[in-house]
């Protein structure tokens, strides 16, 4: 098996040291993907290009797609079938033991691409190699614009590679390549894509969560970021914060004017972020805030909301349209999350300010007790991101079988992603997917009079829903672990 990658095309366009920094930086955060897939994968570093090898192996190769279309800092990879390069006749044979099945009762062209020195050309090679397809194969024959199908081919010096497929990948830059941001998240849409475009672009994102309340938004929030990170970041560990932020609403709710509160507690918000940047030396803060979207997000209000720090925020949303960010956010698979994610917010003001004053922000905060912002700071908790699900207490007890247990129904909370590259297949009993952000909504909807056990890779997630489950009432639910 055989990956070739393409970088980025801004990192193409870098001096020659920064560009082999990343591209050394990009190796070597896909070696620390791919390890744990096989352990006789290879990742070997060119000026141009990252070559993958692995075993052959169907379901390995669509493992390692997976990975790849995910990784920041690729543009596209092509699984190839490599060999010597030999004269037109070898090229047309290698040519044919790939495309001839798929080209049958298909138009196609062939498109070569050449480096080195060489007594023919690009042009020579699609002439004689694309004839002998042609009169070689079932082909319904040559058609140069718009074919079924577009056969590649790449001669570089003395090696013949014969593409297989080309799959466009994330693009941006190699996470490690830039400095670390840390993420204001809520779990909504906006938060969960503005995180996703700082890590696209390089930027090793910490998450920083602000509890206003509420245990299952908390575990929401968890579960989103893990997604992120575990999906487009886990060649880098970053930390998930949590800060316990009910009294400081509370204290905002007695003390602060309605019409003044979403601003000021944006500001107690920032304040806290970036005393806690500051700790983990992170320089600049992340949110998902968008000009106009809602009351607290007009110019004058953000101004005077960043006021009350010097840290850099960045916002990469300041421009989008909603339906822009639900878009992105269906595209990597967060939209659900957002959509089921439990809310909670103490401070909704009757009639938000819209061009917010300093004096006049600054006047209400006096009434302020910043012991108890002080005190929201001190008790945050700290965890690295991997760990975030495993940590959470258990609520309530429940029944973990490593075998399944006679007419159960399985239920597959993974994320669909998960469940398309490695699906569950059991034998004997029936499996249900319905991926864990949507359960605690699609469960009372299931039969009570039938056993459930709830699935997931590891056993974490489905541990912690069944634990929810059961603390609402349902007692025909437990957990199938295989191997625990």
């Amino acid at each position: 098996m055989h990956f070739v990658i393409k970088l980025f095309p801004e990192i193409t366009i870098k001096s020659a040291p920064v560009r082999k920094r990343m591209t050394k930086q990009l190796r070597n955060n896909l070696r620390k993907l791919l390890r744990p897939l096989d352990e006789l994968i290879q990742v070997d570093m060119d000026w141009d290009k990252i070559e993958i090898t692995g075993p052959d192996d169907d379901d390995l190769a669509r493992q390692m797609a997976d990975v790849l279309a995910r990784t920041p800092g690729i543009a596209n990879f092509s699984r190839v079938q490599h060999f010597p390069l030999g004269d037109f006749g070898d090229i047309l044979e290698k040519t044919l033991s790939v495309w001839a099945d798929k080209l049958a009762d298909k138009t196609f062209v062939l498109r070569v691409k050449r480096n080195g020195k060489h007594d023919f050309s690009s042009h020579d090679v699609e002439r004689q190699v694309g004839g002998g397809l042609l009169h070689q194969s079932q082909a319904a024959g040559v058609k140069l614009k718009n074919p079924d199908i577009t056969v590649r081919l790449e001669i570089r010096q003395t090696q013949l590679y014969v593409i297989e497929e080309t799959t466009k990948g994330l693009g941006g830059f190699p996470l490690g390549t830039q400095d670390s941001v840390m993420s204001l998240i809520s779990g909504g849409f906006d938060s969960t894509v503005s995180s996703y475009l700082t890590i696209k672009r390089g930027l090793r994102t910490h998450f920083l969560f602000f509890n206003l309340g509420g245990r299952a938004h908390e575990v929401g929030v968890k579960e989103v970021a893990f997604y992120l990170w575990n999906k487009f970041g886990a060649s880098h560990r970053v930390r998930f914060i949590s800060v316990p932020f009910d009294e400081v609403i509370s204290e905002i709710l007695c003390n602060v004017h309605n019409s003044q509160m979403g601003v000021v507690l944006k500001r107690m918000m920032l304040r806290a972020a970036t005393r806690i940047a500051d700790e983990m030396g992170v320089q600049a803060l992340v949110t998902g805030e968008s000009v106009a979207q809602v009351s607290s997000q007009t110019l004058p209000n953000l101004a005077v909301i960043d006021s009350v720090v010097s840290t850099l925020v960045l916002r990469p949303l300041v421009t989008f349209d909603k339906n822009d960010i639900i878009d992105i956010a269906r595209k990597i698979g967060t939209e659900e999350f957002a959509a089921n994610m439990p809310e909670y917010c103490g401070v909704i003001s009757v009639k938000p300010t819209t061009r917010a004053k300093e004096e006049r922000v600054a006047r209400e905060e006096t009434a302020f007790n910043f012991d108890v912002l002080e005190k929201a700071i001190a008790n945050k908790w700290v965890q690295n991101i991997d760990e975030v699900m495993e940590e959470i207490k258990p609520l309530a007890h429940v029944e973990i079988f490593d075998t399944p247990q006679p007419d159960a129904v399985i239920v597959d909370v993974r994320h669909p992603d998960e469940v398309d590259i490695r699906p569950l297949k059991l034998s004997e009993n029936t499996v249900q997917e319905i991926p864990f952000f949507t359960l605690q909504n699609r469960f009372k909807e299931l039969s009570g009079d039938t056993r459930y056990l709830l699935y997931c890779d590891k056993g974490v997630m489905s541990r912690l829903h069944a634990e929810l489950l059961v603390e609402q009432g349902f007692a025909n639910v437990a957990v199938y672990r295989p191997g625990k």
